[in-house]
């Protein structure tokens, strides 16, 4: 394979990748040591991102096919990126950890469901509960009204069986 056809490839893959992704956030993550960046894959592999260093070029002509030109001023230096298919905050969530943590790395733009955003944004992304979160709330939520109508319908039983056994402890008396 030439090596216009590698990079045909790759612009190929990058379209595909923002197309299917919910988000993908681009970072500046020059300073990283090999064991930063080792971490920061293994971070994003457990909550199944996808994250990968692209040549600026390749990108830029992704994103003119796709149409989102909006990024391509952010494609300066060096540029990774940072894809989720089904979670769109998990990504900023990672990325605001390590920022924090290394103080190397800095955002650059992101895309959201084919938006571009910003760096405000992105940070807004990253505060917001992970899908997982807002399930887990929204059972609890479905969950309550059922709990609180089982106390209601057990109280009168339970007043009978209160009663029931003080006229059994007079008559004993």
């Amino acid at each position: 394979m030439s090596v216009r056809e590698q990079k045909a490839q790759i612009v190929e893959e990058l379209k595909d990748r923002f197309s299917k992704a919910s988000s993908a956030i681009l970072v500046d993550y020059k300073g990283l040591n090999v064991q930063e960046a080792t971490e920061l894959r293994n971070n994003f592999r457990q909550a199944n991102v996808d994250y990968k260093v692209y040549k600026n070029t390749l990108t830029e002509i992704a994103a003119k096919e796709i149409g989102i030109e909006e990024i391509i001023p952010f494609l300066e230096g060096p540029t990774a990126i940072a894809f989720s298919d089904d979670d769109p905050v998990s990504p900023a969530k990672i990325l605001t950890e390590a920022i924090k943590k290394y103080k190397k790395m800095e955002f650059k733009v992101g895309v959201v469901d084919g938006k571009v955003i910003d760096v405000d944004e992105i940070k807004d992304l990253a505060e917001l509960p992970s899908r997982e979160e807002l399930i887990a709330k929204m059972l609890g939520s479905m969950n309550a009204p059922i709990t609180n109508l089982v106390g209601v319908l057990s109280g009168p039983a339970r007043a009978l069986v209160y009663a029931l056994n003080t006229i059994k402890d007079e008559k004993e008396a």
